[in-house]
């Protein structure tokens, strides 16, 4: 068990020192050694976590048990946006009814646009990631896929959503929505959703937006006037609650429960993973909180 702990030679130098009757009375073959760490219990029924620096894995619950992964989706939404080519991140889109039609219909969370209005690019991803717009993902969606219309570009969006799952080698992951808003077929796991997670820190935009608090947008009116919307919060409550905090997503849903794609960096190591269906939002921070420090002391 004390394989590979610093400082463990010296242990057992020191143990053959004492004697038998002492080590028995002291209960040391039942304990565990000094240095060891207990493995945490989450209330999420999948989790996962790795060292971001070393892609070791460090804890595993159903890692690889699919699921309904719920807005911690727009993660991949994030990614493919900022996968294109020649992207240009201060680009104007038009906020369309039907981004805001869909909103009502789905009862979804929202970023509150406002049709007519030209918002930014870099503007929607915080509007996506930061109070989890559903509304910002339908916008990012017909922008960035290809088509003739909305919902051919949509559906052209969620293909590369799914193309790219396969290029990060996201085995047991399929989407079938922009927003995790799903029709039945949105899965992943606490595995895939790490490696996701991981990859998508790599870009600088991304890392910036996933660990801001609050976000506050300048949209262009149909007036050409300039409109400042009430500010956005960022759902991710660990960025407040835990040191250290990078990052990354929160998902919720009747199916998904409560998920969270988190990361801390504590003295030059970043711990990265995930928890799918958590029983609330506090015991979701709470169960990222343990396999945080879990990971930290590994």
């Amino acid at each position: 068990m004390i394989t590979g702990i610093k400082g463990t030679r010296f242990r057992r130098a020191a143990a053959v020192t004492v004697t038998t009757g002492a080590v028995l009375a002291a209960g040391a073959f039942g304990a565990a050694p000094a240095g060891a760490v207990t493995t945490p219990t989450i209330a999420a029924a999948g989790g996962y976590v790795m060292n971001n620096g070393t892609a070791k894995t460090l804890y595993t619950k159903a890692a690889d048990t699919k699921r309904s992964t719920g807005s911690t989706t727009k993660i991949m939404t994030a990614k493919v946006v900022l996968s294109q080519p020649n992207l240009n991140l201060d680009a104007k889109v038009t906020i369309q009814k039907a981004y805001s039609d869909y909103i009502v219909a789905n009862t979804a969370s929202s970023a509150h646009l406002i049709v007519g209005d030209k918002v930014t690019v870099r503007q929607l991803l915080y509007g996506l990631m930061l109070p989890s717009g559903c509304d910002a993902a339908y916008a990012l969606a017909d922008k960035f896929g290809s088509g003739s219309t909305r919902a051919a570009r949509v559906k052209s969006f969620i293909g590369k959503m799914n193309t790219t799952a396969r290029s990060l080698g996201m085995t047991n992951t399929k989407f079938d929505s922009f927003d995790g808003i799903g029709n039945g077929n949105n899965y992943s796991t606490p595995r895939d959703l790490t490696k996701l997670a991981s990859s998508a820190m790599k870009s600088t935009t991304f890392k910036t937006v996933v660990k801001t608090k609050s976000y506050t947008a300048k949209t262009v009116t149909k007036t050409n006037s300039t409109r400042t919307m009430a500010a956005w919060t960022n759902t991710n409550t660990l960025l407040s609650s835990y040191s250290g905090t990078i990052g990354v997503k929160t998902g919720s849903g009747p199916e998904a429960k409560y998920c969270l794609v988190f990361a801390a960096t504590r003295n030059g190591k970043t711990i990265i993973g995930t928890v799918l269906a958590s029983t609330s939002i506090t015991q979701r921070a709470t169960d990222a909180t343990k396999l945080l420090n879990y990971g930290f002391a590994r």
